[in-house]
């Protein structure tokens, strides 16, 4: 039980962190990694120091994950391997799926260090710079859904994204009005064409631009910009209410007052039911079992906790989280993981001694996930489809360079078990869980223990135990989460 929550609550678990929550009532260790507000945010403070995980920056520059997306990924791998919040990170690849956004495109229009803090900026690192997207889904990753939404609709890398940019009273573009009720919120079928044109003009206005030294690349930074005079004052009409009374007008207004027709259909969106069901079942699969129909009784009971708590994420993971089919075993790994998530628990269950979140990078490309790179707006295709011939040898290949970098460390974790392969064997299928494996595959394992003569050498400790690591968390039964 305790393995489970830790990996659909988080990443996994190292064995020291494992042993630390082994003393804790369930219920408590579900309480404290929902309620993870008062823990410590100090994790970009532990880079580069001994004990956590390695980092690797370009020959001869200095860290910079604000302008550099190679070291903006290994920040957030950094983090969701170190981090005391790990639903937080959790919470932030989900909504990074959600909110699908690609640095790609980004770059391409503004270079790749705008674009790095466009997707992923601290705002601390540069004054007077705006929150990059992924820190705002994490800012915003259990609280509300309707200012998350908002916050999306204003952010620039949204803007240009999804081109709202363009979009003017004179010449509406469709393409973040369409998103926000078939990707962000309704769902396709709770919507009409119309609607879609009353919501791009909507947000007609919404912009961006460039503020701070404009001729530095690394010291200017892009923000949201209202532009009163390209909005649309004109009345929108959907088909669906605006207003609790049932209204389903958005009133003309002045152009100075345009933002309000975005709070107002924001709104709207997220009280409607069809919002409730979708961000219900989306979650429900997340965290509980893609590989059957859902819960329909407990994707209501999610939908109502969201409807009946001003929207909020953390009260349907609350449901979520308390229900027994959270907790119940016919759920156990009936989630395929995705690449990011399988290496990371990858790495926290192996170890970390003297390796670089660097060597995961062009790993993770070959299973078909890039961080801040989806493929388009519906991001990438979860479940079974993170599995094929590549996408298989590439996360083989990865749990084989993984073993042999921590080999040292693997062959004298399991010393205490050396009396013979098959203690061995349950110590190594306790450090890594997984669906489990057939008979004939732990005899297997077994025998390629004793290929030699068993003898528990320290010699041949390091000699089969990565082995054993490789065959394990490159099997099948280790890809569900």
């Amino acid at each position: 039980m305790l393995e489970h929550i830790l990996r659909r609550m988080g990443f996994g678990a190292s064995p020291a962190e494992l042993a630390a929550w082994s003393s804790v009532p369930i219920d408590t260790v579900i309480d404290r990694l929902l309620n993870y507000e008062s823990m410590t945010t100090d994790h970009d403070s532990k880079i580069g120091q001994p004990d956590y995980v390695g980092i690797t920056t370009s020959s001869g520059n200095p860290f910079s994950p604000n302008t550099l997306i190679n070291d903006a990924r290994q920040r957030w791998l950094f983090r969701m391997i170190h981090s005391q919040r790990p639903l937080e990170e959790k919470m932030a690849l989900f909504w990074h799926n959600h909110f699908a956004t690609a640095y790609s495109k980004l770059a391409g229009a503004v270079g790749q260090e705008r674009a790095t803090r466009l997707m992923d900026n601290d705002p601390s690192s540069l004054p007077g710079s705006p929150a990059g997207q992924i820190q705002v889904l994490r800012q915003y990753a259990t609280g509300s859904f309707p200012g998350m939404l908002l916050e999306m609709s204003k952010h620039p890398a949204m803007i240009y994204w999804l081109d709202s940019q363009l979009n003017t009273r004179t010449r509406p573009q469709e393409n973040f009005g369409r998103e926000i009720m078939e990707l962000f919120s309704l769902g396709i079928g709770n919507y009409t064409e119309q609607d879609v044109y009353a919501a791009a003009r909507v947000f007609t206005g919404f912009n961006w631009q460039l503020l701070g030294d404009r001729a530095s690349t690394t010291d200017s930074y892009y923000t949201f910009q209202y532009r009163a005079a390209d909005h649309d004052t004109n009345a929108k009409t959907f088909t669906f209410a605006i207003y609790p009374d049932g209204g389903k007008t958005i009133p003309a207004r002045a152009a100075a007052a345009g933002e309000q027709d975005a709070l107002d259909l924001i709104l709207a969106l997220a009280r409607h039911p069809a919002t409730a069901q979708r961000l219900a079942g989306r979650l429900y699969k997340f965290f509980v079992n893609e590989t059957s129909d859902p819960d329909q009784a407990l994707v209501n009971a999610m939908a109502n906790s969201y409807l009946g708590n001003n929207y909020n994420i953390k009260a349907v993971l609350r449901t979520l989280f308390q229900s027994s089919q959270f907790r119940s075993s016919a759920n156990f790994h009936q989630r395929y993981s995705w690449p990011v998530e399988y290496v990371v628990k990858a790495i926290k269950e192996t170890g970390w001694t003297g390796y670089s979140v660097n060597g995961a990078m062009t790993p993770l490309t070959n299973m078909g996930q890039q961080l801040y790179e989806p493929p388009d707006v519906n991001g990438w295709a979860t479940g079974p489809e993170w599995i094929s011939t590549s996408s298989m040898l590439a996360r083989m290949n990865f749990s084989a360079a993984l073993a042999q970098n921590q080999r040292f460390n693997l062959a004298r974790d399991a010393q205490p078990y050396r009396q013979s392969p098959e203690r061995v064997l349950d110590y190594m299928l306790a450090r890594f869980p997984t669906m489990g494996f057939a008979t004939a595959s732990k005899t297997a394992m077994t025998d390629y223990l004793r290929s030699t003569a068993w003898t528990g050498t320290d010699t041949q400790l390091q000699q089969r135990i990565p082995g054993l690591a490789r065959l394990i968390v490159g099997s099948g039964e280790y890809q569900f989460n």
